[in-house]
């Protein structure tokens, strides 16, 4: 079952606003990341580069947890609990330039390191909450 994301949790994830990214380590125990995140329409989007932890953790088990809070704002947040249904390269790059320009202002992302291979991860929510106080 897919998770309904009303209009301002989807807003959260379209805004400039920082997000943290649940995956799970062998033993079970969770490892947490702050990420840049997006949402195509279907999927929460988060880029990443392979050899990262999060990459490693979800291709052993998908299953994962997304908090995202406004800026500013920290009393309007969400929370999806998913699966990570894709990791593509397809449009890695290019999708982490456009994110560097949402939360950095800058049209190239200025982090990229020699021979690193950027990789998208696709969630599909499977439960959302939210709490949308400003």
């Amino acid at each position: 079952m897919t998770g309904e994301m009303s209009e301002g949790v989807r807003k959260l994830f379209e805004e400039a606003n920082f997000a943290h990214l649940a995956t799970l380590m062998p033993d079970g125990s969770p490892q947490v990341t702050p990420v840049w995140v997006d949402f195509d329409g279907r999927h929460v989007l988060v880029n990443t580069a392979e050899g990262r932890q999060k990459p490693r953790n979800i291709r052993r088990d998908p299953r994962v947890a997304i908090d995202v809070i406004r800026q500013g704002s920290e009393y309007a947040h969400a929370s999806v609990r998913g699966r990570v249904v894709e990791i593509t390269s397809e449009g890695a790059e290019e999708h982490i330039d456009r994110l560097a320009k949402k939360y950095l202002g800058r049209d190239t992302y200025p982090f990229r390191q020699p021979g690193e291979q950027r990789i998208i991860l696709k969630i599909t929510p499977e439960h959302v909450s939210s709490m949308m106080v400003d």
